[in-house]
């Protein structure tokens, strides 16, 4: 889906991404793309089949392909996001299946197409009460850097939960050790518009320097299905403290 405003949003004209064009066959999750300027090229991160993928293209409606038809690993993982640091060090964040839904997080090999497995990293599991509402679950995590400081946005509780919600931690490392920010979480529903469930989304950069949150949301108050997806304003101040406030933004799809 493509739009100029966010809240306007008319379908694309072909896949982002084929089953003909990727390993496995079903449970395709949380893609996230990024155009990676040393190699000119757009980098989907995916999940299929528990395991974690990435396809590449030359543009940033696809269609991607992976030029390896395999995961990058042999361990089942899901939910990953790319990160690369100031001096070009590729680290991918995902979650383990290690003691519930755990994230970790490993360098990449320069092509980006694998985890170097001796650097992996615990970063955030949960254990804060607002964490344990339903199951042993963090998850979707979105790292960015400012000013020295490293900041791990990540979702906890079960994504069918209506407390299914967002919080941060902290590192002055991109491998952690990681400190949880004492006032989470930072959305866990919205009283405004009557949304549960919201959790599970990644910060973007708007084309005039701005930042969103886009994020899942239950359907409504008593159907889970089909999440849909909302932005809300994204911001870390001077203090370096990270907020997810201001009015939801409602996409609707244009015909």
């Amino acid at each position: 889906y493509i739009s100029d405003d966010l809240k306007h949003w008319k379908q694309g004209e072909k896949l982002a991404l084929s089953p003909k064009d990727s390993w496995g066959t079903r449970w395709y999750w949380a893609p996230e793309v990024y155009y990676v300027k040393s190699k000119n090229k757009f980098y989907m991160f995916y999940s299929v089949e528990e395991h974690i993928c990435v396809a590449t293209s030359d543009s940033p409606v696809g269609p991607f392909r992976q030029e390896s038809k395999q995961p990058i690993w042999e361990e089942k993982s899901i939910d990953t996001s790319l990160f690369i640091d100031d001096d070009g060090t590729p680290y991918l964040y995902f979650v383990r299946f290690t003691d519930g839904n755990v994230i970790w997080v490993a360098q990449m090999t320069d092509d980006l197409m694998k985890i170097k497995k001796e650097t992996l990293s615990e970063c955030i599991k949960a254990e804060e009460p607002w964490e344990l509402l339903q199951a042993k679950v963090a998850e979707g995590p979105s790292v960015l850097k400012k000013k020295g400081m490293y900041y791990l946005i990540y979702s906890a509780n079960h994504y069918q939960n209506k407390g299914y919600g967002v919080g941060y931690a902290t590192s002055k490392s991109p491998m952690g050790p990681w400190t949880k920010y004492d006032k989470n979480p930072l959305l866990q529903g919205d009283e405004s518009t009557g949304l549960v469930g919201t959790g599970h989304g990644a910060p973007f950069q708007c084309k005039d320097g701005s930042w969103k949150y886009i994020f899942h949301a239950h359907w409504n108050k008593e159907k889970i299905h089909p999440r849909t997806s909302y932005f809300k304003d994204f911001t870390i101040s001077k203090q370096g403290v990270v907020s997810i406030t201001g009015k939801v933004i409602k996409p609707k799809v244009i015909k």
